[in-house]
């Protein structure tokens, strides 16, 4: 069956435009310069710089007494307070589903910023499954990060699963070469950028998600519709597997099991590619 997998932010969720609502809240509700905004933007470097940089920077530049732990917690909640995913990105894999497609997140970064976001946006339900990479203890552009999704997703990678799978990201060394890496075919999102990585290339490129999954769905292998098949997604038990030692509650809830723990030995902000808390 055909596999669909999509990065988290900036791809599904407009991760950048929910840290320009909360920075701009911060500066207000502490009479803080509006004008900073930009300082702030530039210093997020879109989610890849540690948090711990951006708050340090933060706290010395306003000369704040606020701890960082508080601080980070303001912005954990502020951020995840402004996140959506928006209704063409809601059609656009409804439309997949219902044309065939099997559909799975992959994302870097920590685990319970990420799955608070596809909670707190609804997106569990629309998808088959999803793994992230602190959890998993892989990071993008690991081809294992793939094949992980696709066991979460309930497709065996195993075979030629590989040439009936693409990717769909925003960040070229993480989401296209990774999927380079793993043999997948893969959309860039562009949002008005050049590409400018001269080692490998996306098979696709798109400004928005919804004409990256019409592009994927209108490619030659496109499967057909799937008789009676919801577009909100199949009603699927969950499975539950082990996976670099994590035990975690697959399929649309990204709920753990009772007394698992995260892994404490991830540290994936500090790896390239990976937004640490974003």
């Amino acid at each position: 069956m055909p596999l669909l997998l999509f990065d988290l932010d900036n791809t599904l969720l407009p991760r950048d435009a929910a840290f320009r609502a909360w920075a701009r809240a911060f500066l207000a509700e502490r009479s803080l310069p509006p004008g900073d905004l930009d300082w702030l933007v530039t210093i997020d470097g879109g989610g890849y710089v540690p948090r711990s940089t951006v708050l340090s920077a933060t706290q010395r530049r306003y000369g704040l007494d606020d701890s960082l732990d508080f601080l980070l917690a303001h912005y954990r909640r502020g951020i995840n307070s402004h996140i959506h995913c928006p209704s063409g990105t809601v059609d656009a894999l409804r439309a997949a589903r219902a044309a065939g497609w099997t559909l799975g997140i992959v994302s870097n970064g920590s685990t319970r910023p990420q799955l608070e976001k596809i909670r707190r946006t609804g997106l569990g339900p629309m998808v088959d499954g999803w793994v992230i990479s602190e959890e998993a203890e892989c990071v993008k552009p690991d081809p294992l990060i793939f094949e992980i999704a696709a066991q979460r997703c309930g497709i065996a990678p195993t075979g030629d699963w590989a040439s009936h799978t693409w990717m769909v990201g925003d960040h070229p060394p993480a989401d296209i070469a990774g999927a380079e890496l793993a043999g997948l075919r893969s959309v860039w999102l562009h949002h008005g950028r050049p590409w400018a990585e001269p080692g490998y290339r996306p098979t696709l490129k798109a400004a928005g998600l919804p004409e990256a999954v019409g592009q994927v769905l209108s490619a030659r292998n496109a499967p057909g519709a799937r008789p009676g098949i919801r577009a909100a997604g199949p009603d699927r038990r969950h499975t539950v597997g082990t996976v670099a030692g994590s035990r975690w509650l697959r399929g649309h809830t990204g709920a753990t099991l009772p007394g698992a723990a995260l892994p404490s030995s991830a540290q994936p902000g500090a790896l390239p590619g990976v937004r640490p808390s974003a």
